[in-house]
């Protein structure tokens, strides 16, 4: 089981570099992304000018379980700020590493190079 960051999905499907890594990623099926991403990644395809169908069309062909954030998620994200302030993760990051730390600590994708400092966490950088 994977973790997707809205960085790694937005490549993909925005066709940017790093895209080719995240549909090899999404072929295994096992891909989920916490629910606050989900949010964030329909946000940016509608600000790209992609209408509801379209985006909601494209985020179904990306074969994910939306998983929702629940309080022991929020808690865990809220625990990590400060460890991750100084890198400008959101609350959106921390809830996707909040996920994965909850699924057992399982692989989180990302385009996010400076969540490298991050220890205790499994990750696969696209680019």
């Amino acid at each position: 089981m994977r973790v997707f960051d809205a960085s790694a999905l937005l490549a993909v499907l925005g066709q940017e570099p790093g895209g080719d890594v995240v549909s090899e990623q999404l072929e295994a099926r096992d891909g989920v992304v916490a629910s606050v991403n989900y949010a964030e990644v329909l946000t940016k395809l509608i600000d790209r000018g992609l209408d509801e169908a379209t985006a909601q069309l494209a985020w179904h062909s990306l074969g994910l379980k939306v998983h929702p954030v629940d309080e022991g998620i929020a808690a865990v994200a809220a625990l990590l700020r400060p460890t991750t302030r100084a890198l400008g993760l959101s609350l959106a990051d921390r809830c996707c590493l909040a996920l994965a730390r909850q699924l057992g600590n399982v692989t989180v994708v990302t385009a996010d190079r400076p969540w490298k400092a991050l220890k205790g966490f499994r990750f696969t950088f696209i680019r």
